[in-house]
């Protein structure tokens, strides 16, 4: 089994990194769906994103629930899959959780950082979010626990007023009388990609710490209690949340694009090119890694466009990447929108980390090296980071939460 490239972190830095990188995931689609107005219209953006998430949540729910020994088919089991998910990123997505008995559940969110990025853009954009988007996918990411799980509203924006909280209230009710929810058709075409079918390691039971997710729900999840083992486990299963829903993100764009492949590929490449930028930025910062060319390669070995090693073939030396063909290349990930002839996504992480950094690309399509280099002048912000960057999670700060357990009442 190919070593994970976390596993050379400490276990507090692990700590740090997994709740930067559900909120890097979540910050995904504010990469990529603004690219897609012009060309699909409002309408065409909310298609793509309710068949993006519905290809990939069900899947990488699944993975996540057999990972930490939490699989089950009650309201305990959906909530605890929210906790560990990309669409749910702790604190700027602020979940709270109430368990009435094993079939009936409430969340509402204290605090939207979807729903602050898009009210600015008018409730148009707010219904597209908090309606058309979320009754479908909700109901979708319970589909891992239970078919006959139904998410549905308490209250939903638009907001009555400006400062009304919380910003939204839920129900869950698990009930046999419900009709099963139907898989999106997309999601067979997710199911069959490399990225669904990774195997990554085993986490080692005897490893200090916490090593699953089977005891009682937390309020919030206390990532610095779980084993060096398991957090390693989860930074990789958080990596193949974002490649599964970039995959989906993918599929969904090519089907509208149609003919116009030049379209979907740049499409594509922004979003790719928008969240590598703030990615990097995040992960530099929150790992206190050194400036110049040598920070810049050790936040590009953890970075998710090259995670996890088993789906991505990539080996980093003190001023280069080489990135050799990959299960990544054979579902045409992230990794396989970058090389040679595509420089801006691997040039926005690098200036990320120091706008004084560009990266020189040589080889083919699938066999190529990126070298970091230092120049003289420092580069402006590419428009595609600039895009994800007016959203709230780019600059969103976390803090110390304590973690309490969640009994029925």
């Amino acid at each position: 089994m190919t070593r994970s490239r976390f596993a050379s972190l400490s276990r507090d830095q692990l700590a740090v990194l997994v709740p930067e990188l559900l909120l890097i995931g979540q910050l995904i689609d504010r990469s990529g769906m603004g690219w897609c107005i012009k060309p699909f219209g409002h309408s065409g953006m909310l298609e793509i994103a309710i068949e993006e998430w519905m290809g990939a949540s069900p899947i990488y729910t699944g993975r996540m629930q057999k990972a930490l020994n939490f699989e089950g088919d009650d309201v305990v089991t959906i909530f605890k899959g929210l906790q560990l998910d990309i669409g749910a990123p702790p604190q700027f997505m602020d979940f709270r959780y109430t368990v009435h008995d094993r079939w009936h559940g409430e969340f509402h969110l204290d605090h939207c950082g979807a729903l602050l990025d898009v009210e600015p853009m008018g409730e148009e954009y707010v219904r597209g979010m908090c309606h058309d988007i979320e009754d479908p996918t909700f109901d979708a990411t319970a589909v891992a626990t239970n078919r006959r799980a139904q998410i549905r509203p308490i209250h939903r924006p638009p907001r009555a007023t400006a400062d009304q909280h919380p910003h939204c209230a839920w129900t869950v009710i698990i009930d046999e009388s419900h009709p099963e929810v139907e898989d999106h058709p997309v999601l067979d075409v997710v199911r069959r990609t490399r990225a669904a079918r990774t195997e990554l390691g085993p986490i080692d039971a005897d490893d200090e710490g916490q090593s699953d997710y089977s005891g009682e729900l937390v309020s919030d999840l206390d990532f610095a209690k779980f084993s060096h083992s398991a957090l390693v486990r989860i930074a990789d299963e958080v990596c193949l949340q974002m490649h599964l829903l970039n995959l989906s993100f993918i599929i969904a764009v090519g089907k509208r694009a149609g003919t116009d492949t030049d379209l979907a590929t740049k499409i594509c490449t922004n979003q790719l090119t928008g969240i590598a930028g703030i990615a990097a930025e995040r992960i530099h910062r929150a790992l206190g890694l050194p400036g110049g060319v040598e920070g810049a390669i050790r936040t590009l070995e953890v970075h998710p466009m090259f995670n996890p090693a088993v789906y991505v073939t990539a080996e980093f030396s003190p001023d280069s990447v080489h990135v050799r063909r990959s299960p990544a290349h054979e579902d045409g990930a992230w990794v396989a929108l970058a090389g040679p002839s595509s420089v801006r996504p691997l040039h926005a992480a690098v200036a990320a980390v120091d706008p004084h950094l560009d990266v020189q690309i040589t080889g083919s399509e699938t066999d190529w090296t990126a070298r970091v280099v230092e120049t003289d002048t420092a580069a402006e912000e590419l428009v595609e980071v600039s895009v994800v960057r007016v959203s709230g999670g780019a600059s969103w700060v976390f803090a110390p939460r304590k973690s309490l357990p969640l009994t029925v009442v």
